[in-house]
């Protein structure tokens, strides 16, 4: 795995949106999640189940992943409240535009759980690859996925093969993408092809477009 230059350029889409519904993460409690809707008094959902329209997905340390009318969004304790459209509202963009480097190179900021890395897109990685810095950094709970052998530029490592509940870049966001976690130090997170095979590519000159399939 090489290690590269890091710069970024990242173009999206503004959402359309109408009759929004607010919600907001208050607290997570296991399995539970203490959930805000339309400012109303905070009720608590456990996983598979729905109040108002929201549906309580799973929780992860501090986030939660809801189905808000229809509409995955993961929330984390203490941030603003997220506005999801209703019926007539447009659908969330599902596009990514990048701009290469100097060196020709993809290198969008992004989220994993919500929580902010530095990318960098890497068609030969099979998954998305972390370091354990990163993984411990965003508090992925790394050490409870399966251990794996990997071939790297550096030889045989051993790491942990994991799921994360959510990748976003731009606009777009993926859910339940398979990963791996690696010991040794990385300056960025390999974008690999479990998250890129869920979008049609598309390079022109110094752009990479990605259009969602699924």
């Amino acid at each position: 795995m090489p290690m590269r230059p890091l710069l970024a350029a990242v173009l999206g889409l503004a959402p359309l949106v109408a009759l929004a519904q607010s919600v907001a993460l208050t607290g997570v409690s296991g399995s539970k999640a203490l959930v805000v809707i339309e400012g109303a008094a905070p009720r608590f959902l456990s996983a598979g189940q729905s109040h108002q329209g929201v549906k309580l997905l799973s929780t992860q340390g501090e986030s939660a992943v809801l189905e808000i009318d229809g509409q995955r969004q993961t929330l984390q304790v203490g941030d603003a409240p997220v506005s999801v459209g209703r019926s007539g509202g447009g659908a969330p963009p599902q596009r990514i535009v990048l701009t290469a480097d100097s060196q020709g190179h993809f290198m969008p900021a992004g989220q994993i759980n919500g929580r902010t890395v530095q990318f960098m897109v890497d068609t030969g990685a099979t998954l998305v690859i972390l370091s354990e810095a990163d993984a411990r950094r965003i508090q992925l709970p790394f050490e409870q996925g399966q251990k794996v052998r990997v071939s790297t530029a550096n030889g045989q490592a051993i790491g942990h093969q994991v799921r994360l509940g959510s990748v976003k870049v731009g606009n777009a966001l993926v859910y339940e993408v398979p990963a791996i976690v690696l010991p040794q130090a990385m300056p960025y997170v390999l974008l690999g092809n479990s998250f890129l095979t869920r979008f049609q590519m598309q390079r022109t000159n110094d752009q990479l477009t990605l259009d969602k399939r699924y």
